[in-house]
């Protein structure tokens, strides 16, 4: 059993600490059965509810639900159980109830049972003799096939075996069996016998409650005299005969199980025996350790210790060990005091001599055999079991059994066997089975145990063996004396701080940490216990990169665990399966490296080294990570010390280092001449960003390598990761991308500076030449990643190349035709150029190759606000939002950058484009880039180091943003960002930017987006209804929108179904009084526009329910406006009721109907009934002709122009 779920909670979390507080807020907190009154009326409404469906399932559920909170905390049920049991059983026992109702009942019933347990709710129901022959009865007349009322079955069932209980002859109740007819009534024992019989083969709950009756009923004095060997005659016939591979079988081999292990458990051991033999040669006949199900193989290793426990004399083990004082005082002072050994085993000299049966061989051969078992709890049985017998055996037999678990413990075994056997080691640990004299043998194997973790494909198993280890752990902690275990404090106190902090999975860091403490509370001899349980405790352990780099640390400043931590990681971690792990590992590494660094210096690494050139890829790799931070933290150690980094490296070490890269060298080289490219991926994918890291800690570890050829090699390895960025998978690009620009700055600023901090002219012309033409190369990820690496260079580089670096970056950022899906590197262009501006400064009359000056602040911020307008698409979906993400940010840097050192460089225009740009962004339908965009606005205008200058309307914003809202203020939700950002659309210098961003969130997809944004946006129409001034602006801003994005689906389609919500809400009535509006005519002009000539069949087809439906109901929404306007939106109408695509006609034709139905006052009443019938009677998937003339027949009766057929664009019309 593993030692977490002992803690109540087994589950794996997340590895962050942001669920910490909601574990805590599950744990056990309730005080009370808070919902009883509400239980109590949900009972009581039973009789009222039990006819309607509905209701009944929503009272059942609500019991449910209630009833379940208190799942770990059931005993507060225990004061109110037998007030709900009357109820239900007032309900039961009514002759006048009808069955539904009962069923009900029984299924509350049931409920409460499953909660609180059927051992503890059992002992209330009556068992009075006058009840045993209603419950009879009750069953009688239940059908075993009707699968809705298992519940009824099941609480009857457990019911009669309590009533079953009653200290009378059974033969008493008979009475006269002679029915009035003359027949031969069944006694009552045959009756319960028969039921128990009959639920022992069916495939529902009541086989779990049949077995119970069994085990209860055949033991009764009475009964195991006349009946108790028909019954196992029986039960074995049918499990001789039954076959596990067919499901009938399998059901009826579970209830003969169940049945015989819980006679053999409740039965009296002189009752039992003389079948004990039989049973067990029928259970190996059956051979249920072939069977792939696991409850059978389980249920038969119950029954096999059940018998083992029924040859062998029931008695307390004489030679046990028991541990003397237990108080935890004495415990946490025995570092000070040596307490005298009490008591700790009992002689066994008096012990009573009997032979043992030669079956109980058998039976131990078989547990053994369960502890290798594949499921879990099948091998928790057997270890369970082995504790029971064992405590009944001689002493020297049960050192036989514990050697004979120590051999579960061979390398040749699966992990299932050293599970299985931790768990019997722990169980023979409790029950004090596992002499002093065994520990020496023992903790050698549970230490070997806590760090069992074998590969197994492309990951591991032996997170079970290690949490059972921590488990026997627990249980030696509390079984045995300080003295028994002080030999081994030292070697398990490391290992379980080692699982504790280093293990892979949350649930053995946890185990681990749960034993330590109690070693420490119960033993009180392991160093620092107390500061180290404090430090590791349950919850803090949760947390995987907290315990390797942050608790790890803690712990290794004892120096009782410093090496053996340090060691662990050389020779279990670096070389583990899981990438995340290696990482952590080495970064740990670095961590404890200051505490022992000759160690470090002259152990660790000469064994790292040969190991970073090996052939093993995973050592290989975590290797050369390791001895990348090893030798950066003993730089920083040696530098705080004001030493030579040196002084920790012999030439040996430093010839090492160097040969990891000319290793991976040669075997890129060679993969190139042979032309192996799936090798060269991989080695690409696996190795580069852990070679670019190991060049990066040793240029920042200044290793004396100036002048060195190695230098050349490590910037060829740079430069070829970087361009091999096409051939290895998105994941591996980002690693690879980060780590070779890190690397490229750190050997730039350490190796290409000279006495004079300036470059070499020739290298620093190589350099930048070959990096911005590798700018125009055709894969976009090749620009990728050599745009972040102009982004990486320092100054000496960039002085004198700065609008040579801009030109080379404006052509990646800029949008072309030939690369217009290239949106990843405009990205990292814009990026890019951020950086090489914070890199180079601001100097406002500086030359503008060497500063951010006044004569290219505006191509710089040209280039960043051209971000802002990517919207491209691809399969990916709006891949432009990443250059708007990093043109936001970069225009952020940039823009703080001049307003700390020059704000005069920021004009009023540049201000007012950047504000409303972000402004537009906030307002958009991406919840993440929307809040990006939120993010920038705020801490642009709340930067105050100086404030930004020429923000436009900055009071107001500051009005509608407070700064003590800006960090609660949540832009990723909708109900919080639309009602604020809708305000700026009474700004005139945001209007625009802002209408435009709404545009495509209002008519957008997203349900909550389009609430909130549609609702704030109405709210702000209502409150500029009446201002005719405000409304003529903002109609003009829309119309404006509208036409700029005329046939720009992203924007035209979203702005189509905008307008038409906007029209039912009635945004616009203050216009319908006055005819020919000139709003209203030009956005008729707009709509006309936008739907013309459109042939695309696809568009149409899978945009019917946005575009198209928004077209026609655009159209009659309008019919609403006065004037000429009426005949004009009739007119378009009717044009379309004649359109080449049936799905449109047809659209139209109801579009127009619904609008007649609703503005009625447009057609002449005499003639409305013929035209509502036109429309809604002529088949308008018809040929075009058939439609054509129904359609001009309605423009005749309306008195509509008709249009006219163009004969150079047949199947299309116009006026």
């Amino acid at each position: 059993m593993a030692l977490s779920e002992m803690n109540g909670d087994g589950s794996e979390q997340e590895e962050g600490g942001c669920q910490e507080p909601d574990v805590i807020a599950r744990g056990n907190i309730l005080e009370s059965f808070a919902e009883s009154q509400e239980v109590r009326a949900l009972i009581n409404s039973l009789q009222g509810v039990y006819g309607d469906l509905g209701t009944r399932e929503v009272t059942i559920e609500k019991f449910i639900v209630i009833m379940d909170k208190y799942q770990e905390q059931p005993h507060l049920l225990d004061s109110h159980l037998e007030w709900m049991m009357h109820l239900l059983l007032d309900i039961v026992q009514d002759n006048r109830s009808p069955s539904s109702l009962v069923h009900l009942a029984f299924k509350f019933f049931y409920i409460i049972t499953k909660v609180r347990g059927y051992k503890i709710f059992l002992r209330l129901f009556p068992h009075e003799v006058a009840d045993l022959q209603p419950v009879l009865d009750m069953i009688a007349v239940q059908n075993p096939k009707d699968y809705e009322t298992w519940e009824t079955r099941y609480m009857l069932l457990l019911w009669l075996s309590m009533t079953c209980l009653i200290p009378f002859d059974l033969a008493r109740l008979d009475g006269n069996i002679l029915s009035e007819e003359g027949c031969t009534r069944m006694p009552i024992m045959d009756r319960i016998l028969n039921v128990a019989k009959s639920y022992l083969v069916v495939s529902d709950k009541a086989r779990d409650a049949a077995a119970v009756l069994v085990s209860r009923f055949i033991i009764r004095p009475d009964v195991k005299q006349k009946r108790m060997a028909d019954f196992l005659d029986w039960a074995l016939s049918t499990l001789s005969n039954s076959s596990f591979q067919t499901m009938e079988g399998t059901v009826v081999m579970d209830g003969m199980l169940q049945a015989l292990a819980q006679l053999f458990k409740h039965g009296k051991r002189d009752d039992c025996l003389p079948y004990a033999s039989t049973v067990l040669e029928c259970l190996d006949n059956c051979k249920l350790s072939e069977s792939n199900q696991t409850l059978l193989r389980k249920l038969g290793v119950k029954l096999v210790q059940r018998l083992g426990l029924t040859f062998l004399k029931p008695k307390v083990a004489k030679w046990r060990y028991q541990r003397g004082c237990r108080s935890l005082a004495a415990n946490l002072q025995f570092s000070a005091q040596v307490p005298v050994v009490q008591n700790l085993v009992i002689a066994a000299a008096d012990e009573e001599e009997y032979d043992i049966p030669g079956e109980v061989e058998n039976v131990i051969e078989q547990l053994l055999i369960g502890l290798k078992d594949k499921d879990t709890i099948v091998r928790w049985s057997a270890a369970k079991g082995i504790g029971r017998i064992t405590g009944r055996l001689p002493k020297e037999l049960a050192d036989d059994v514990v050697g004979s678990l120590l051999d579960c413990f061979s390398f040749q075994e699966t992990d299932n066997s050293w599970h299985g056997g931790c768990l019997a080691l722990a169980e023979l640990g409790r029950r004090g089975l596992l002499l002093p004299s065994r520990i020496t043998d023992v903790v050698p194997v549970i230490l070997k145990a806590l760090t069992y973790d074998e590969k197994r494909g492309a990951c591991s198993v032996g997170s079970n063996v290690r949490d059972a280890a921590c488990y026997v752990c627990w249980a030696f902690a509390r079984a045995y004396d300080p003295l028994e275990l002080k030999p081994f404090v030292n070697q398990i106190s490391s290992a379980l701080v080692i699982a504790a902090v280093f293990d892979r999975d949350i649930n053995c860091r946890r185990a681990a940490s749960a034993a330590f403490q109690e070693n420490v509370g119960r033993q009180g001899t392991f160093p620092h216990g107390i500061d180290i349980v404090t430090a590791a405790d349950y919850f803090a352990v949760g947390n995987r990169v907290n315990c390797f780099l942050n608790i790890s640390m803690y712990i290794a400043s004892f120096p009782e665990y410093t090496q053996s931590m340090i060691d662990h990681l050389v020779n279990m971690k670096i070389n583990h399966w899981d990438g995340v792990i290696r990482e952590l590992s080495t970064k740990a590494l670095h961590n404890l490296a200051p505490q022992i660094p000759e160690y470090m210096t002259n152990v660790v690494l000469p064994r790292l080294l040969p190991l970073a050139v090996g052939t093993d890829l995973h050592t290989r790799h975590g290797a050369i990570l390791a001895c990348a931070e090893i030798t950066h933290a003993l730089y920083k150690l040696a530098a705080e010390n004001n030493r030579s980094v040196t002084n920790y490296f012999n030439e040996k070490s430093l010839e090492g280092l160097k040969q990891i890269h000319l290793e991976y060298w040669y075997d890129c080289i060679l993969s190139k001449l042979l032309q192996v490219n799936i090798f060269r991926n991989d080695l690409i994918a696996f190795f580069s960003p852990a070679v670019c890291t190991l060049i990066e800690k040793l240029s920042l570890s200044k290793m004396p390598f100036r002048e060195d050829p190695i230098i050349d090699g490590w910037q060829w390895l740079i430069n070829d990761s970087l361009r091999s960025l096409p051939l290895v998978s998105s994941t591996a690009r980002q690693q690879i991308k980060e780590a070779a620009v890190s690397a490229l700055a750190a050997l730039c600023n350490e190796y290409y500076i000279n006495e004079q901090r300036e470059a070499s002219p020739a290298l620093q012309g190589e350099l930048l030449q070959q990096y911005i033409s590798e700018l125009q190369n055709t894969e976009e990820m090749i620009r990728c990643g050599f745009s972040l690496a102009l982004g990486a260079l320092p100054r000496f580089l960039l002085k004198g190349k700065l609008q040579q670096v801009l030109e080379g970056l404006k052509k990646v950022i800029c949008i072309s035709h030939k690369d217009v899906s290239f949106a990843e590197s405009r990205r990292d262009g814009l990026k890019a150029t951020a950086k090489v501006c914070q890199t180079v400064g601001v100097k406002r009359n500086g030359p503008q190759d060497e500063f951010v000056c006044k004569d290219n602040v505006v191509q710089i911020y040209t280039m960043l606000l051209s971000g802002m307008s990517d919207y491209t698409t691809d399969s990916r979906g709006d891949v432009g939002a990443w250059v708007r993400e990093a043109a936001m940010t970069s225009l952020m840097e940039v823009t703080l950058l001049l307003v700390q050192n020059d704000p005069e460089l920021l004009d009023a225009n540049i201000c007012k484009q950047i504000m409303c740009c972000v402004a537009q962004q906030s307002a958009e339908k991406i919840d993440r880039f929307r809040a990006h965009a939120g993010s920038v606005f705020l801490s642009l205008l709340n930067f105050d180091n100086p404030p930004i200058p020429h923000i436009p309307h900055r009071e107001e914003l500051e009005r509608i943003f407070p700064r003590s809202e800006a960090v609660t203020l949540n832009w990723n939700a909708p109900s919080q960002a639309f009602p604020r950002i809708t305000q700026l659309l009474g700004l005139p210098a945001y209007q625009y930017y802002v209408l435009l961003g709404l545009t495509v969130s209002v008519g957008g997809l997203t349900e909550t987006t389009v609430r909130y944004s549609a609702q704030s946006l109405f709210d702000y129409m209502k409150k500029i209804q009446n201002d005719l001034g405000a409304m003529n602006n903002f109609c003009e801003t829309l119309l404006q929108v509208f036409e700029d994005n005329l046939l720009n689906d992203r924007v035209s389609v979203p702005l189509l179904k905008m307008l038409d919500q906007m029209l039912a809400n009635g945004c616009f009535d203050i216009f319908t009084a006055e005819e020919n509006h000139p709003f209203s005519l030009k956005l008729l002009t707009l709509c006309k526009e936008e739907i013309k000539k459109s042939k695309d069949i696809q568009k149409l087809r899978s945009s019917i329910a946005v575009s198209i439906h928004c077209y026609f109901s655009r159209f009659c929404g309008m019919i609403q406006f006065q004037g000429d306007m009426r005949k004009k939106v009739l007119f378009q109408l009717f044009l379309l009721l004649c359109h080449p695509f049936p799905v449109i006609r047809k659209t139209t034709a109801s579009q127009v109907y619904e609008m007649l139905i609703t503005y009625s006052d447009i057609v002449d009443p005499d003639i409305l009934d013929e035209v509502m019938t036109v429309l809604s009677d002529t088949d308008w998937d018809a040929e075009l002709p058939l439609v054509r003339e129904k359609r001009n027949y309605l423009c005749d009766l309306m008195k509509v122009p008709k249009p006219q057929l163009v004969s150079k664009q047949p199947g299309s019309e116009r006026k």
